[in-house]
């Protein structure tokens, strides 16, 4: 019997997040935002924070600055998360501005305290603490050396995986990295990053570059339409509900974790696409990755008036 369901590891960030524009600024221009908000990000919280809010035991591993202890140990409490994962760092916890529109979103960066993941993940009790969870899900761009190190182990402590590297140009087109792309049960690339990967663009021209390239799965999220799966040789596509967007920061992240909770329920692909989509949709309703993540209740809920009605 493991510890737990879930251990998420990845780069932790403090958003600011920045919404209700009336159109983007040309350069030079200023324009004023209706809505701020400053909270937890990075894909790592994100999915941690879903996964627990659907109900299941999480370990969440990453560096933060010393000096946000408080509000990380705070804030994560309120999502049943705890703090004995995450190492302090005297760096500052890394942060990330968020420009956010109804349909689309802009990230400036600074990576702080995230540096020091490779050190951290190197450490064996590091391993051993993951190899205790059920399924192990690396929201971050996994080097091809640290993949060759980790993850046998993983596998060998009967952990399955899952990989979300975020927006990462360089990871995405070395060529050596479509090994950890195999090595992995779900890769949850969006169509973006799909089209880094494959060189073109669209759902098609990524699969088929999934199946020429031996991925066990494929899975690619397309935010506003939905998300598409290749399982077995089938083909699903699942469209998302209709709500009204307020902020798409972390609804990739929020997908995720709905797609997570289902592998680990062996849930069929496509409804497991729809848990997905609706948890990336209900994400979207408020500013912030953390403010709208749906309980299960929540969820079966307008998973029966979206799908079955």
């Amino acid at each position: 019997m493991k510890l737990r369901d879930v251990a998420v590891v990845g780069e932790i960030f403090a958003d600011h997040v920045f919404t209700g524009f009336s159109h983007w600024p040309r350069p030079g221009e200023e324009v004023i935002a209706r809505s701020y908000v400053r909270e937890l990000g990075g894909g790592s919280v994100n999915t941690a924070c879903g996964l627990s809010r659907l109900g299941r035991r999480v370990r969440l591993v990453g560096l933060i600055g010393d000096a946000d202890f408080d509000w990380f140990e705070r804030r994560l409490a309120e999502f049943d998360v705890g703090m004995d994962g995450i190492r302090l760092e005297q760096e500052v916890t890394g942060t990330t501005v968020s420009v956010s529109m109804r349909d689309d979103r802009t990230f400036f960066t600074y990576p702080g305290a995230n540096r020091g993941l490779p050190d951290l993940l190197a450490v064996p009790s590091v391993i051993a603490d993951l190899a205790a969870a059920r399924h192990v899900h690396f929201a971050m761009p996994l080097s091809r050396e640290l993949a060759s190190s980790m993850l046998p182990p993983l596998r060998a402590a009967g952990c399955t995986l899952s990989l979300d590297v975020g927006h990462s140009p360089d990871w995405l087109r070395d060529p050596a990295n479509v090994a950890t792309c195999r090595e992995v049960d779900l890769f949850l690339p969006n169509a973006t990053e799909a089209e880094m990967l494959c060189g073109q663009a669209g759902a098609e021209a990524y699969m088929a570059w999934a199946l020429e390239n031996g991925l066990p799965r494929t899975v690619l999220k397309r935010g506003e339409q939905g998300a598409v799966a290749v399982a077995g040789g089938v083909s699903h596509h699942v469209a998302p509900p209709v709500i009204e967007v307020v902020d798409t920061t972390g609804a990739g992240d929020a997908f995720n974790a709905g797609l997570i909770d289902a592998w680990l329920d062996d849930e069929a692909p496509g409804p497991a696409l729809e848990r997905a989509c609706i948890c990336g949709a209900l994400c979207s309703t408020a500013a912030g990755a953390l403010a709208a993540l749906p309980h299960s209740p929540q969820l079966r809920t307008l998973r029966e008036q979206t799908y079955r009605s």
